[in-house]
């Protein structure tokens, strides 16, 4: 059988070309050997399924393992202890049916007789007397706003620490895998407004998971994780590529976030003639910066529903807001949740180098009826030529147009937003052939750079807020250093003016500092 790369749900690797996770794999498995109870809560399609389905595979040498999901459950499951109980019973059977021997055994879960939590906490116990059996739940917060499903894990808690004492028999470990955080499942729903806590009842802290262990297993994937996936693909194609440099360049963009790893290495295998190049890892992500896929879906649903965590990820992309990382600030706990951002030494950046840049093009758009009104005149072929795109013609341009359409009456929006505008400005001449993102680990409140990359050519474009000589003066150097770690010797400084008399063009011209070429442009 071909194999192929698969970003549709479960992976195996008879079937699809594979990161080897036996690394993580182990460290989970470490989890489950020592007893423990833990959730894997992470972002959609980050690998949780095939991650939970390779689990198992190691995981039946030593143990029964049932492993289920609640993905497809109507709201009649849930409607009643009954239905609950009888649902649960026969997942587990068949699950124990398909991965074990003892199908006799398998068969023993079914009890019609089992109607109540009382009832199945007893049943529980005489099934698992004699027996390790892991029971592992795929897509556990499908039914999280239900108070039948609270009940549920509060016996496998209760069972769990009767068990520590010796006085009962349950599961040798139960995993829960979904977006959401189980042990905060109760706020969460009483924050919803779908759960009542009684007089007695502490909503924060009874929580009906909190016996669980800290999962920290990193399921994200390094450089080294996505070449053991290339060099699988190697052996069957012999295309010659550089796999170190490739995977290096797709975790560049990808910061190793599981499904647009595979997806860049579908779109180069199936859609780009096999260009394993780092310009075909470019071409990739430009088609996937204008695709529709679930993921996307995904995240610009919950941007939308979450005026918070969008007005957030606006301030750190758009207004360059530097942020301090607050596990308990819930803005940030929810952007985590999600994957849209990360911890980075201290301080919070998005989550990788493609959701920067769609985030980036969304709250573009936002300002499009803005911008559109305003800029006018310039066509992608005066700056684009041959495929060469003239970066000095097109700062000049913007330069020229911002002067026109310029008014003090627009001063306080475009003193926050005008880094907004510019973007604005650039991305229908680049779109199609090129893009652009934003070092955020560079990004403060008076600065930002920008790196557009277009075809074979990349250029490298500090925006700046005006703050006087001695800032314009460090900026010169900043700029320049960054130009050092890029390795390149040319680049492009725009600052926003916004004393008296603004509107004009103030300067257009070419330094040299500290031995680097600068096209220093004042609006």
């Amino acid at each position: 059988m071909t194999r192929r790369f698969n970003v549709t749900g479960l992976c195996i690797p008879e079937e699809d070309y594979m990161v080897d996770i036996s690394g993580k794999i182990a460290q989970i498995k470490k989890l489950v050997d020592d007893r423990s109870y833990f959730t894997i809560n992470r972002a959609r399609q980050y690998g949780k399924t095939t991650t939970l389905a390779t689990l198992e595979r190691v995981l039946k040498d030593e143990y029964l393992v049932a492993s289920i999901s609640f993905e497809g459950l109507d709201d009649e499951s849930f409607e009643s202890a009954e239905a609950f109980c009888q649902i649960f019973l026969r997942l587990v059977q068949r699950a124990l049916g398909f991965s074990s021997t003892e199908k006799e055994y398998a068969n023993e879960w079914l009890n019609d007789r089992v109607t109540t939590f009382p009832k199945l906490s007893e049943h529980i116990t005489e099934m698992c007397r004699d027996r390790k059996v892991v029971l592992l739940i795929d897509e556990v917060d499908k039914s999280s706003n239900n108070r039948i499903y609270l009940h549920f894990l509060g016996i496998l808690r209760d069972k769990f620490l009767a068990r520590k004492d010796g006085s009962d028999f349950t599961f040798h470990s139960v995993i829960l895998a979904g977006v959401y955080d189980i042990r905060n499942i109760k706020l969460k729903m009483i924050e919803e407004g779908v759960y009542t806590p009684t007089v007695t009842e502490n909503k924060i802290f009874n929580s009906p998971w909190n016996i669980a262990v800290n999962f920290n297993v990193d399921m994200s994937f390094n450089p080294a994780d996505i070449a053991t996936m290339l060099v699988e693909y190697e052996k069957d194609h012999n295309t010659g590529m550089d796999i170190q440099a490739l995977s290096k360049e797709i975790y560049d963009y990808t910061s190793g976030y599981p499904f647009l790893v595979s997806r860049i290495c579908q779109l180069i295998e199936e859609e780009l003639d096999r260009d394993w190049t780092a310009k075909g890892v470019q071409r990739a992500v430009q088609a996937l910066l204008i695709e529709n896929n679930t993921l996307f879906d995904d995240v610009f649903k919950n941007i939308e529903n979450n005026k918070g965590l969008s007005d957030y990820i606006y301030g750190l992309l758009v207004l360059g807001n530097e942020r301090f990382f607050n596990i308990d600030n819930p803005v940030i706990n929810l952007g985590l949740r999600y994957g849209f951002i990360k911890n980075k030494d201290g301080f919070i950046a998005i989550g990788n180098r493609i959701f920067e840049i769609r985030m980036m093009n969304y709250y573009v758009s936002k300002e499009e009826l803005y911008t559109k009104k305003k800029f006018n005149g310039i066509l992608q072929y005066d700056v684009v030529k041959d495929d060469h795109f003239d970066m000095e013609l097109c700062l000049r341009k913007f330069a020229e147009h911002y002067a026109e359409i310029f008014n003090e009456s627009d001063v306080e929006f475009l003193e926050r937003h005008g880094r907004l505008v510019f973007l604005s400005y650039l991305k229908p001449l680049i779109n199609g052939q090129g893009f652009y993102h934003i070092e955020s680990q560079f990004t403060d409140s008076r600065r930002m750079d920008i790196v557009v990359d277009f075809g074979r050519q990349q250029f490298i474009i500090e925006l700046k807020l005006w703050r006087g000589e001695q800032y314009q003066a460090e900026a010169y150097d900043q700029l320049c250093g960054y130009l050092e770690s890029k390795g390149v010797d040319t680049g492009y400084l725009l600052t926003f003016n916004f004393r008296k008399e603004s509107n004009k063009i103030r300067k257009a011209e070419w330094l040299e500092v500290n031995g680097k070429k600068i096209f220093d442009v004042m609006v």
